[in-house]
């Protein structure tokens, strides 16, 4: 490689090399010995290394460092992350956070097409896929259509596959999707750093009749998940 590169590229693109050799699991060499063998300075392998951890290519596995596992991929369609998990022959679950009735404040309601002040059912899970945190979802239900679920529903199972028990269809939702830092409590829920880049969704989800169904807020690690959709004209 010639000589004239800037150091953190060069590392960087002998480091993506070295990668390619290791299967996940395998352990990266430490910081000091990346130095040595490179020929640079450790805050130059430090920069390096922080950059593939936010790309999801490495992770922090206690006081070492480890080759990660591909990030999970996620549709962009009106199915749940369960549905989501498994068919990438992952295997979901979820940790309840909050299940609670609240009143809905006039944002919420609106977008729920209620009266202000109604009563509205929050849930709040942290996502998992083979026992790896990687979200946080907020889902709010019109407490006059789902109040039930508070005593009815197991938060550790699909909400979406238990709407459409209700006979319940989803028909359009409309998503924003944007990257953020997480707050300190989510970021110590989903057990990472306050400066690891997430990616934020927000979703309003109506039936067949038109009626809104749900809004939600997910927050997911930028490190460990990604999405993708189909564009057709």
């Amino acid at each position: 490689m010639p000589a004239s590169l800037p150091k953190y590229y060069r590392v960087r693109t002998e480091l993506d090399e070295m990668l390619a050799t290791l299967a996940v699991g395998d352990a990266v060499p430490p910081e000091r010995s990346l130095s040595e063998r490179f020929g640079v300075a450790r805050e130059t392998v430090r920069q390096a290394l922080q950059e593939l951890l936010v790309e999801g290519r490495i992770e922090r596995r206690g006081r070492g460092t480890v080759v990660a596992a591909p990030k999970l991929v996620q549709p962009l369609s009106l199915q749940s992350y369960t549905e989501g998990a498994k068919q990438h022959g992952r295997v979901p679950s979820r940790e309840l956070v909050t299940f609670e009735r609240i009143v809905g404040d006039e944002q919420l309601c609106a977008d729920l097409d209620i009266a202000d002040g109604s009563s509205v059912l929050h849930l709040e899970r942290v996502l998992l896929a083979d026992g790896e945190k990687l979200g946080l979802e907020s889902t709010y239900l019109p407490a006059d259509r789902f109040g039930h679920f508070l005593h009815d529903f197991d938060p550790g199972t699909s909400l979406y596959a238990a709407i459409r028990a209700e006979r319940v269809s989803f028909a359009v939702a409309e998503e924003r999707i944007e990257t953020v830092l997480a707050s300190p409590r989510e970021a110590a829920l989903m057990e990472t750093t306050t400066a690891m880049p997430m990616l934020l969704l927000n979703r309003r989800s109506l039936d067949t009749d038109g009626r809104p169904i749900e809004r939600v807020r997910s927050l997911y690690r930028g490190d460990r998940m990604a999405f993708r959709a189909i564009l057709r004209e």
